[in-house]
């Protein structure tokens, strides 16, 4: 099973969605999931998964989620190897027990060309870490996945149902 989450922040709080998939072709999801978080912790610099860590570990422990796989909005390492970020974090709390990939829309300063990845016709890349899997192996799955833009159907469809709530 694969979940792929996604937080949104509001002024009343956080919103966190996941979508489980069984397949990383699936081009549907096989269960959509949200949660409400009522406070976050402030945004800090480099912290990022101070804030976002906690929402997505209640929607895991809030829905008895045993993922082989986790795919977050975001970086696994800063730097692609060693400065920990979210999906690092996530991986510990998880007990090292769920790989975690990253997707980043965006370029972290030191982040190599070594972690893009094109999809589609896109001239933009997507930024892939990952920690319990192969970074390698990581790249060729989520390229696998469905849809013919930038971002994958799953993931493009966890953003929407997190910004719809």
């Amino acid at each position: 099973m694969i979940l792929a989450v996604d937080v949104f922040y509001t002024d009343k709080g956080a919103a966190v969605a996941g979508v489980l998939f069984g397949d990383w072709g699936d081009d549907s999801p096989l269960e959509e999931l949200v949660s409400q978080m009522g406070t976050t912790a402030q945004y800090q610099p480099g912290e990022f998964y101070k804030r976002e860590l906690p929402c997505v570990l209640k929607l895991i422990h809030e829905n008895g989620l045993r993922p082989d796989s986790i795919i977050i909005d975001g970086y696994v390492y800063l730097d692609g190897r060693s400065m920990p970020a979210l999906g690092r974090h996530l991986y510990d709390a998880l007990k090292g027990n769920v790989q975690v990939i990253g997707v980043a829309k965006n370029k972290f300063k030191g982040i190599g060309p070594e972690y893009e990845i094109y999809r589609g016709t896109s001239k933009r890349p997507l930024y892939i870490t990952a920690v319990g899997i192969d970074v390698e192996k990581a790249k060729v799955l989520i390229c696998s996945m469905h849809g013919k833009y930038r971002m994958p159907t799953m993931l493009r469809r966890v953003d929407q149902l997190c910004r719809g709530l």
